[in-house]
């Protein structure tokens, strides 16, 4: 029963991937939701056991984990060339969009009406934080030991304890707990619902089939690819330094969300507090304001959430300007080698190890060491909620009458917000647009 990755043709996935780019609101888990529902349910190109095996490698991965099971897909439908186009049509829309927000917030960002939207959006992004924490923490958090690894996670973010020290501390200890007293340890597995084996049958790529040929491992399309990776990284980050010397803003740029993409497990929410603890408080390239407005304005593109750490490149290339008297140039530079280097890890990451997972279809062993991981993700997240809650809050001094009322007005609006997410279930971009509107008023009024 070898399957044909061309019985899919090309065309068709092209479509659905461009389509994907523009419509992929809500996050990391409504888009993997779309994949699946599109690609098992719909089309019946994958089967579910085939999409979940491969969701199982890339929520193992650090990076984002909904951009790398598009590649997956991709690749597993139409070879590299499909991971590649995929995986490009996934980020270029978002990305575009971004940076023409970037411009817009650097040349009218405080302006009245900025203003007032921010004042409203910042208390939904805080929302939207703290329900990715309710989610993450409903699924994962169940026992004693678990729950643990997630407060010594959030105890050792406000310590500024090294994000991967505590991501690797969590991932090991979910392992050997696992190994000897697995009772301690409750093992979840993603699951988007069960399949019947007629279902599964009628998939095009499905788990009875014989490997595809170009998912088999060989060593020298291994070696080879790993080289043409390398050389990716390697010569786009020697010409930047060859052009402006190690110490310029676009080589720092490269080599910390170099950093970034190899060490940050558990999605764009887990990545953030990572980059504010760099980005912000050791580096100083923006402010802890520009940062919150940064995740407001990419909770509002599609693509993939990690995409708002292009609006960090924008940021920080604008005002470390390495062009003279141009500094919009500079900043979209700066966006577009954030997201070369925070996004070519996970081509990388699925092209190299897509072939070994892939002949592993029946014994995927993994499990107790992500789940850790995701346990101490979880703690990661409450960090980031409980940091942009305070800087939302007080914004200012409490001396002022205004910054209390400014206060009053936020925490209701986080609250509001939340209670949307959690219990209405309203989406991110109404939840968006609602609170810029009522951040536009509530300004307003304060201006009378």
């Amino acid at each position: 029963m070898n399957q044909n990755p061309t019985s899919v043709p090309f065309r068709e996935a092209l479509k659905f991937w461009f389509k994907l780019g523009f419509i992929s609101f809500g996050g990391p888990a409504g888009q993997i939701a779309t994949v699946h529902q599109e690609l098992v349910d719909k089309q019946k190109w994958i089967s579910e056991k085939r999409f979940l095996h491969a969701l199982n490698y890339c929520m193992l991965l650090p990076g984002p984990e909904a951009l790398q099971l598009v590649i997956y897909m991709g690749w597993l439908l139409h070879r590299t060339i499909g991971g590649v186009v995929a995986g490009l049509l996934f980020i270029l829309p978002a990305l575009l969009l971004l940076i023409l927000l970037s411009i817009i917030y650097m040349v009218f960002g405080n302006t009245f009406v900025m203003t007032g939207i921010f004042l409203g959006i910042k208390p939904a992004v805080t929302a939207i934080v703290i329900q990715a924490g309710y989610k993450i923490g409903k699924r994962i958090l169940k026992t004693p030991l678990q729950l643990g690894i997630a407060i010594g996670a959030l105890i050792g973010i406000f310590l500024s304890i090294p994000y991967p020290f505590i991501i690797i501390t969590a991932g090991t200890l979910g392992w050997l707990v696992n190994r000897y007293v697995p009772k301690w340890f409750v093992v979840s597995s993603t699951q988007h619902g069960s399949k019947s084996n007629q279902e599964d049958l009628e998939a095009v790529i499905n788990d009875h089939a014989s490997q595809l040929e170009h998912t088999r491992f060989q060593k020298s399309q291994f070696l080879k690819i790993l080289g043409v990776s390398i050389l990716l990284w390697a010569v786009p980050l020697g010409a930047l330094i060859a052009i402006w010397g190690m110490d310029s803003i676009f080589p720092q740029l490269a080599i910390f969300f170099s950093k970034a993409a190899l060490l940050t497990f558990g999605g764009a929410y887990a990545v953030l507090p990572y980059v504010l603890q760099s980005a912000v408080e050791q580096f100083h390239w923006l402010n802890t304001t520009q940062m919150m407005d940064g995740l407001a304005l990419g909770e509002s593109t599609p693509g993939p959430l990690i995409i708002v750490v292009a609006f960090v490149g924008y940021i920080a290339a604008y005002l470390n300007t390495a062009f003279a008297q141009a500094p919009v140039l500079s900043g979209v530079l700066g966006a577009c080698i954030v997201s070369w280097f925070i996004f070519l890890p996970s081509f990388c990451f699925i092209f190299l190890g897509g072939p070994l997972i892939e002949s592993t279809r029946q014994e995927f062993k993994f499990a107790p060491l992500m789940n850790g991981i995701s346990c101490a993700v979880t703690g990661v997240i409450a960090s980031l909620s409980l940091f942009f809650m305070y800087h939302t809050i007080f914004p200012n001094d409490l001396g002022a009458n205004l910054s209390l009322l400014q206060s009053g007005f936020a925490s209701t609006l986080i609250a509001l917000s939340t209670l949307a997410l959690i219990r209405y279930q309203v989406s991110v971009i109404q939840l968006l647009i609602a609170c810029a509107g009522i951040g536009l008023i509530w300004h307003s009024l304060n201006q009378i």
